[in-house]
């Protein structure tokens, strides 16, 4: 997997996120030998969340980040921060019964509140606005679409405002969908500034935050040990939170739950900023938007007014040919009025997901926890989840065992087929979007 980072690079440093924040003079790399009460691997949503619930209860917490914060797939997503799993509640219902996948349901509403919580207290400027717009681009997606909008009601008591045919241009002004779903509940954000102001707030709550000081070795046992080229920290307990990224740096940290998530790029492309009377008529409601594709288009409007336009994912770590172009294609038949703009930016980057597209939190002994599998639903996902694994880390595993409970399947192929075998699913996935 070496040209997966090499290739989340390159792209990155392309990314609108990037290019408009001022990241400042970071956090320098561990030295030496220390010690803390947890260890937190990872500088992402998940990994900066859970140490700012951990030192809240009074933990020393150092966060070891291979990177830069935020220099995965927490800084360079699509900014979308939605209700609900990834795989919807099948998971759930089959797995953990009615009453449990309806609690899980409602911990996906709190992940919202703990998220908004923590950008209010800490002050974090990030663009944060409310609204969802659910898309459907064919006769039988706009039947599924609708299907699904009523289930969620009947059994969850979540409503949407659902509309077809011409009501449709109420909420987009778009000729490919023939049906819409719109709430107010989910919504979006710049990730960035989100995660930034995490890392910000971690360290003002006392945190030691490592940057470039990747993972390569964990000790496990009653006393683990984390070690970096240049460092290692001594501590109680561990909570791993680098996702895809872990074995990247270091393999043997955690190869037990490695073959339960898989890399899969996603790419992103950034307008120049337009008109925001244009925006206003493209999206009145300046609602994030996705439709119910399983290879899926998702898109915004930034602050500054620019489309920031996603999709195209790929299953083989490779960045797609003619990318920019391809996106650009796509985001013209939705907004045949955009068919003149400029594409300023293209990025992209990888995101983990399980087999079942549901979270994968866990234990590995009594004293290691891991959070991954976020499957495309981590910017609210993550802030419960520190809040969860924090709790966990107390001693009040309740909410935590929820998820800990789903079982999951590992990829098929082994370490070398579990790629190209994803990767033809996928096409035969593709090429079901196109018939339906």
């Amino acid at each position: 997997m070496s040209g997966l980072l090499q290739s989340d690079t390159r792209l990155n440093q392309r990314s609108y996120y990037e290019a408009s924040v001022d990241r400042g003079p970071g956090w320098g790399p561990l030295q030496g030998k220390l010690q803390a009460d947890v260890v937190v691997v990872g500088g992402g949503f998940a990994g900066l969340c859970a140490a700012i619930e951990l030192r809240q209860r009074g933990y020393s917490v150092v966060v070891l980040e291979a990177d830069r914060v935020c220099s995965g797939a927490s800084g360079r997503n699509g900014g979308q921060a939605i209700v609900g799993y990834a795989s919807g509640q099948g998971p759930f219902e089959a797995q953990l019964g009615e009453a449990d996948a309806r609690r899980a349901w409602d911990l996906s509403l709190q992940a919202l509140k703990v998220m908004d919580g923590h950008i209010e207290r800490f002050r974090i400027g990030c663009d944060r606005v409310n609204g969802y717009l659910y898309v459907a681009d064919s006769p039988s997606k706009a039947r599924a679409l609708l299907a699904d909008m009523e289930d969620t009601e009947r059994r969850y008591g979540f409503k949407t405002e659902v509309v077809t045919g011409r009501d449709v241009a109420r909420h987009i002004d778009s000729p490919l969908y023939q049906a819409a779903a719109y709430e107010t509940t989910s919504g979006h954000l710049h990730p960035l500034k989100y995660g930034l102001g995490l890392a910000r707030a971690a360290q003002g709550l006392g945190v030691q935050v490592f940057e470039h000081s990747a993972v390569i070795d964990l000790q496990r046992g009653k006393f683990p040990v984390v070690y970096t080229a240049r460092g290692e920290v001594h501590t109680p307990q561990v909570v791993l939170a680098g996702n895809c990224m872990l074995p990247e740096f270091g393999p043997r940290v955690a190869s037990d739950i490695a073959p339960r998530i898989m890399p899969v790029g996603t790419y992103i492309i950034g307008t120049e900023p337009l008109s925001p009377g244009l925006c206003a008529q493209l999206v009145p409601s300046n609602a994030a938007v996705c439709d119910n594709n399983f290879v899926l288009d998702y898109f915004r409007f930034s602050a500054d007014h620019r489309l920031l336009f996603g999709g195209r994912v790929s299953y083989t770590t490779q960045t797609p040919k003619n990318l920019k172009e391809v996106m650009r294609q796509r985001m013209v038949q939705v907004f045949p009025a955009l068919r003149n703009v400029n594409v300023e930016f293209v990025w992209g980057g990888f995101v983990d997901i399980s087999m079942n597209r549901a979270p994968d939190f866990g234990r590995l002994g009594p004293n290691v926890y891991y959070l991954q599998g976020f499957s495309g639903h981590g910017v609210a996902l993550t802030a419960l989840a520190g809040q969860l694994v924090a709790e966990a880390v107390a001693g009040d595993s309740e909410r935590f065992d929820v998820f800990a409970r789903l079982r999951h399947r590992e990829f098929p192929g082994g370490r070398l087929l579990r790629t190209p075998t994803l990767a033809l699913g996928m096409l035969w996935h593709r090429l079901m979007d196109v018939l339906r």
